[in-house]
């Protein structure tokens, strides 16, 4: 089986994924749609982080307890496509609507820093991951692809989750 160097597209991708992300935060919002209700947005952004979370369980499963590579390899495709949803939405979200703060006191005020913080710090990391993964993969890399499959499928699976946490902690404040 030919190799591909997928290299170039996971460094472009990288780069660019994670600084389109940090500049939204510092962006000032686009107030030309402010007629227009973007909060549907990060409902929809939950929905497909949760599809995602299936879909990542339903490929490990796939895999560890099937032995079967193109169902896996199938569910594989469908979390890059929840995940690829997401991304566009979140993009469109936080370039047009302005900044929810979290309004919750006590103990979750701690607990919902901490799961945001963690979230955001791993979700800019699980960009790589999962792009070599796939890469090593799809070149049926076995070995590797197994072992740095370790360590994104709990990472990916744990970015997926806690941004329906963070979702469900925070949609009160929209």
């Amino acid at each position: 089986m030919k190799q591909r160097n997928y290299t170039p597209i996971i460094v472009i991708l990288t780069v660019l994924i994670n600084l389109i992300v940090a500049v939204l935060y510092f962006m000032p919002k686009n107030h030309g749609l402010n007629n227009m209700d973007l909060t549907f947005l990060p409902f929809f952004n939950a929905i497909m982080n949760s599809f995602t979370f299936i879909f990542l369980l339903a490929a490990l499963y796939s895999i560890l307890a099937q032995k079967n590579i193109k169902r896996h390899r199938g569910y594989i495709f469908a979390a890059f496509t929840t995940t690829a949803l997401f991304l566009i939405s979140y993009v469109t979200y936080h370039a047009m609507a302005p900044n929810t703060h979290y309004g919750g006191s006590g103990i979750s005020v701690p607990i919902y820093y901490f799961i945001l913080i963690t979230h955001i710090v791993l979700s800019a990391a699980i960009v790589p991951l999962a792009l070599i993964t796939l890469s090593r993969g799809l070149n049926m890399q076995v070995a590797k692809h197994k072992r740095i499959a370790r360590w994104t499928m709990p990472l990916w699976l744990y970015v997926s989750l806690t941004g329906v946490i963070v979702y469900l902690m925070i949609s009160p404040y929209y």
